[in-house]
């Protein structure tokens, strides 16, 4: 009897097994989706239109890229939350993911119930920067001048919770400045708002702000990254003069939470397949994304890190009790 039992778990197991592995060898079969949570230009949109067109030719599939802009990415996770899970809805997020659930009181979603991770594809390098008709020409400078200001001084982001949002208001406290916030829609929103002088000053990507640094439109105060940027080597880290600084940024595929495990795991070894591609690299290289690839566990353990400490500086900051 015992060795029947055992016979018939094994043959539950291997049925078990089977179609999970069929749907992952027979996907996909149609169109996969990726929806985007901010505007064309912004370095979510660069991070999925850098891999796609590769993973197009590893699928055989054409990729769609969908922008949904608005509520700091929410607007497409919250779609993404309730597609069918089967792998051709997917999300590109960024560290807004996370910190949205965190300061909404009634988040459309739940960062980790609802999703499973899929695979991290790199993170940003971002730029401080300040319009250079503010006479502000370092980041000391620039702390000194929003001490100064007080209540008449102003930061922009790209919505309430976004990572722009998150990672101004860590450099906010390790600064020790109470600047105004002002929410704009996207990437290329922000930097012509600080170009203009509407607000003082932002963080954004550097792929976002280079065009206008470059024409001295914009002056960089401070890469927002361990280490300094090879397009701005004269430009210190933030680290370099706030040393407690911390920062957390993400680019990474997520799908709603069901989706076949086989099926999650055909995506990330696609995606740390085409990361290794020459003339990919090139391209985020160019819009100064980091490759960094990790697999749906890995980047599931990172999601809830960086949950756990956006609560943390949401409470310390004063934006969620």
């Amino acid at each position: 009897m015992k060795a029947d039992a055992g016979l018939w778990f094994s043959v539950f197991l291997i049925a078990a097994y089977a179609p999970a592995q069929s749907a992952a060898q027979e996907w996909p079969v149609r169109p996969v989706r990726i929806m985007l949570g901010f505007s064309p230009g912004s370095s979510t949109d660069f991070a999925a239109r850098a891999i796609g067109p590769k993973l197009a030719e590893l699928w055989k599939q054409p990729v769609v890229y969908e922008n949904r802009s608005g509520a700091g990415g929410s607007l497409a996770n919250a779609l993404v939350a309730k597609a069918t899970p089967d792998g051709y809805t997917l999300s590109m997020i960024s560290s807004s993911f996370v910190a949205n659930t965190v300061l909404t009181a009634q988040s459309p979603y739940h960062p980790i119930k609802d999703f499973a991770a899929v695979a991290q594809v790199g993170y940003p390098t971002s730029v401080i920067t300040t319009s250079s008709s503010q006479n502000i020409k370092t980041l000391k400078e620039l702390i000194a001048a929003a001490k100064a200001g007080g209540g008449k001084f102003f930061y922009g982001s790209t919505g309430a919770g976004s990572g722009s949002h998150m990672t101004t208001v860590r450099f906010n406290m390790a600064a020790e400045i109470k600047p105004q916030h002002v929410a704009f829609k996207g990437q290329p929103e922000l930097v012509i708002e600080v170009v203009t002088g509407r607000v003082h000053y932002g963080i954004s990507s550097l792929g976002s702000a280079l065009p206008m640094i470059r024409d001295g439109k914009l002056v960089p105060l401070a890469v927002v990254t361990s280490k300094r940027a090879p397009q701005l080597p004269e430009v210190p880290t933030v680290q370099e003069i706030l040393p407690h600084f911390e920062r957390e940024a993400t680019h990474g595929l997520m799908a709603p939470a069901g989706t076949p495990r086989a099926v999650l795991d055909k995506i990330s070894r696609d995606v740390a397949r085409v990361l290794e591609m020459a003339d990919v690299r090139k391209i985020l290289d160019t819009v100064n994304i980091v490759p960094a690839h990790l697999p749906p566990d890995e980047y599931q353990a990172a999601i809830v890190r960086l949950l756990a400490g956006s609560e943390r500086v949401a409470r310390e900051a004063g934006l969620k009790k």
